[in-house]
């Protein structure tokens, strides 16, 4: 055999080996993407769950409330102190309303930013960013809070702020079976899987093998004889309210316009009510209450300091001129206010007691 015949037959194998490897890492990423499906999209571990046990352990789709405030609220705040205490506002609204999701969004835009004054010229991306990084340390339980967020100018004074008090910000002495958790970068002594802290005395010891710094909800099992340490597997976010009912937490999105809001939804087949309040919507004693109770995934809107409109203008891509367009319902969901503006924190509250028995959240 000639050396170039061996070269070329060296080349076919090679190829030959690259392209069976390249079918190998699209069936592995097809799978990643089916497992991650029924993760939060805030905790998803890439790759770490097996198929079946993630198939054995799927519950049926709960119903999800939204909601979706501009990030340009805070620039209605004067101070440092009361941008972050708006964004408290907001968060403990929506976890004593067991809200699921908050995207917030930019109702300013590039152009706006361009003719305002250099205060707000990085206005609308820079506020947005500061409201959620709040929020996710809000809802974030406090044993893992210095891991998942290093010091930043934007949690300056969230000492201020009130706990949220949620249902899965445990203590370390309540008997709860799951919990959140953070992955250790202490190996397990045996070599096989990793260690979490979940806020207790000892890390527990899970058989997945995850990353470092990986925020994760672990389902505890029941301890053995033989074994001092706890144990637990790691299971998706939503199986504590699917399996035992609890709230929780909520997720944090981020949309760069009012269009994103809808076209980037994590739920399989967006959301299939839409909500928009305003002043100027329907009075919400004289809309028809039935229609509000069928819905998997639900979505309320909230404007800024020049409502839904300004969000409209700012945003090329959608021609539509009306935001009640938008929406199934336009709701003014405070008909004949005494006072002439209502603060979009206060729209929130107001909305979600209105709507608490109307659309039944729960």
């Amino acid at each position: 055999m000639s050396p170039v015949e061996s070269n070329n037959d060296h080349k076919k194998k090679k190829k030959h080996i690259e392209e069976t490897e390249k079918v190998k890492t699209k069936k592995i990423k097809t799978e990643i993407v089916e497992e991650n499906e029924s993760l939060n999209n805030s905790n998803n571990i890439e790759g770490t769950l097996k198929k079946k046990e993630i198939k054995s352990k799927k519950s049926k789709e709960l119903p999800t409330i939204s909601i979706a405030v501009p990030g340009s609220i805070l620039d209605n705040a004067q101070s440092p102190e009361f941008r972050t205490y708006l964004a408290g506002q907001i968060a403990r609204a929506a976890c004593i309303y067991k809200i699921d999701e908050i995207i917030v969004f930019d109702d300013i835009g590039e152009q706006t930013n361009v003719m305002i004054a250099n205060k707000k010229t990085e206005g609308g991306s820079k506020t947005c960013k500061q409201l959620a990084v709040i929020l996710q340390y809000l809802e974030c339980p406090q044993y893992l809070r210095k891991v998942l967020f290093p010091l930043h100018n934007f949690l300056k004074y969230t000492g201020v702020l009130n706990p949220l008090d949620a249902p899965h910000h445990f203590r370390q002495d309540d008997n709860v079976p799951f919990r959140e958790g953070v992955v250790s970068t202490l190996p397990p002594k045996k070599g096989k899987g990793c260690n979490v802290d979940v806020g207790l005395k000892k890390h527990v010891l899970v058989d997945q093998c995850i990353q470092p710094y990986v925020r994760v909800t672990v389902k505890l099992l029941p301890k053995d004889n033989d074994s001092k340490r706890q144990k637990g597997i790691v299971v998706s976010p939503n199986t504590p309210k699917s399996e035992a009912g609890i709230y929780w937490g909520y997720n944090v999105r981020c949309a760069d316009s009012i269009k994103e809001v809808f076209t980037k939804c994590p739920y399989h087949g967006g959301y299939d009510l839409k909500i928009g309040t305003s002043d100027k919507g329907v009075d919400i004693d004289k809309c028809d209450h039935n229609q509000l109770n069928h819905y998997k995934h639900a979505l309320i809107c909230f404007g800024g300091v020049h409502g839904l409109e300004q969000a409209l203008e700012t945003d090329t891509n959608v021609e539509l001129k009306n935001p009640a367009d938008l929406f199934d319902f336009y709701l003014n969901t405070c008909p004949g206010q005494g006072s002439r503006t209502i603060r979009t924190e206060e729209a929130i509250l107001i909305t979600l007691a209105e709507l608490r028995c109307k659309i039944k959240l729960k």
